[in-house]
């Protein structure tokens, strides 16, 4: 059940030496941060952090202690250099076991492709006292410690497990956002976009400049988990936009 009044929060660690060394590039930070909106809890920061077990254990201990939830992704697969589940049994103080329902489900999917290897069983392993996360694409699942959430790092697969627990999670009222754009400056608009945010005090008002068409202009993303406070600070930005003989266009440039 939402609470309206309430703001929750979540953190992500992103954990691989391939997102580190640029030879990937992490989609998960995006579909993570507009998964979370929809459930009405807010993407607070992310870290992005090498496969070293120091590393993932001081990530994981510090964000999970700020946050309502701390999600990772990467390193839960079937190689030696997958240390996730490991690490993060280690920051919660507990050991790692074969989880018996994760065996079954992995016993069931590799049934008729070659059968549960050694390797393959490492998917089954889990910090003691977990529940397990639905993994329609390969059976692997993914794991739910507290308020720790450990999911793959292939995208494809993260997005199928952040489905599963949609509407699990409590949440607060959805972060609600409006664009609008304007061929302007923004050091013309400074002290305007300051001072409409200051009058609406439960909207936050982001300016994102860019050159086009040999021009510069801002898109201002205004959000708010109030609809009418939204409504009002969007007018109100418009209407000094305008003011200054600077039309804005709405939904942005």
């Amino acid at each position: 059940m939402a609470s309206p009044q309430r703001i929750f929060t979540a953190a992500l660690v992103v954990i691989g030496d391939e997102i580190l060394s640029g030879r990937t590039h992490d989609k998960n930070i995006a579909q993570v941060a507009t998964w979370l909106q929809i459930q009405g809890i807010r993407l607070k920061e992310v870290r992005v952090v090498a496969d070293e077990t120091p590393a993932i254990v001081e990530a994981v201990n510090t964000l999970r202690a700020r946050n309502d939830y701390c999600f990772t992704t990467g390193g839960i697969g079937p190689t030696h250099d997958d240390i996730t589940v490991d690490a993060i049994a280690e920051a919660l103080g507990v050991p790692v076991i074969v989880h018996p329902e994760a065996r079954e489900i992995l016993e069931g999917y590799y049934e008729t492709r070659g059968g549960l290897t050694e390797a393959r069983l490492r998917m089954a392993r889990t910090p003691e006292g977990a529940s397990l996360i639905p993994n329609r694409y390969t059976g692997a699942p993914g794991i739910r410690c507290g308020n720790v959430f450990i999911m793959a790092g292939v995208p494809s697969i993260t997005a199928g497990m952040l489905d599963a627990l949609s509407g699990e999670l409590e949440g607060g009222a959805p972060l609600l956002s409006e664009t609008v754009g304007c061929w302007v400056g923004e050091s013309e608009v400074a002290e305007l976009l300051r001072q409409t945010e200051k009058t609406f005090e439960s909207c936050q008002i982001g300016s994102y400049p860019f050159w086009a068409e040999g021009r510069t202009g801002a898109n201002f993303v205004i959000r708010s988990v109030s609809a009418g406070d939204l409504a009002a600070c969007t007018r109100a930005l418009v209407d000094g936009l305008s003011a200054m003989g600077r039309p804005a266009v709405p939904g942005g440039i």
